[in-house]
């Protein structure tokens, strides 16, 4: 009897466990939708800061120095790398591509590949030197050379007491002429949020 009384217990909870690991329910929402479930950096934020910076950017004096000084040729930039120095875990990749997607969408400057992404392109040159028809094959040197590059980082601030805690993000981003190294604009934007467990 207490035999059948132990298998009957194991076997509700495999059929409790079972259920309740169905039970799951998953929505798709639209793309726009602010969704924040742990106050911890999400897409809204990497969308909005990068939207908001890019936006600062592109309407500063720096733009219209470089137009009047080059005969309305825009100018051209990388994305650098923009570093993560908060406390949590942030893809810094997702936000450089928000910036790039903006930056290319305003069409106030120019974009040309920096990093791996260029290296990748010349590796590719380099075998068409050998693999390619002399007719499609693409030529050394004529890469168009960036005038700035855009660099940042991510940092944050936490202020916690028992189950309430405050966490600011700051985004800094420096734009350097290449040739002089001067940097020609900062911009910040900062996001607050307050967590109560």
């Amino acid at each position: 009897m207490k035999l059948f009384n132990i298998k009957a217990v194991i076997l509700v909870l495999v059929l409790g466990t079972t259920i309740f690991s169905c039970s799951r329910k998953v929505t798709r929402v639209d793309i726009d939708e602010q969704i924040d479930l742990s106050g911890k950096w999400n897409d809204t934020d990497s969308k909005l800061t990068s939207e908001k910076l890019t936006k600062q950017m592109t309407s500063e004096q720096w733009l219209a120095d470089f137009l009047q000084a080059n005969e309305g040729n825009k100018p051209v930039m990388i994305v650098g790398f923009v570093k993560n120095k908060s406390h949590e875990h942030i893809e810094a990749e997702t936000f450089i591509k928000d910036i790039e997607r903006n930056l290319i969408l305003d069409q106030k400057v120019r974009i040309v590949q920096g990093g791996e992404k260029r290296e990748q392109l010349r590796l590719e040159r380099a075998d068409q030197q050998d693999n390619a028809s002399v007719s499609t094959m693409k030529k050394w040197g004529l890469e168009v050379g960036a005038d700035f590059m855009l660099q940042g980082d991510i940092n944050s601030i936490v202020d916690q007491i028992d189950k309430k805690r405050v966490v600011l993000y700051q985004i800094n981003l420096e734009l350097t002429n290449i040739q002089t190294n001067e940097i020609v604009w900062v911009g910040e934007e900062k996001i607050k949020k307050f967590i109560k467990r």
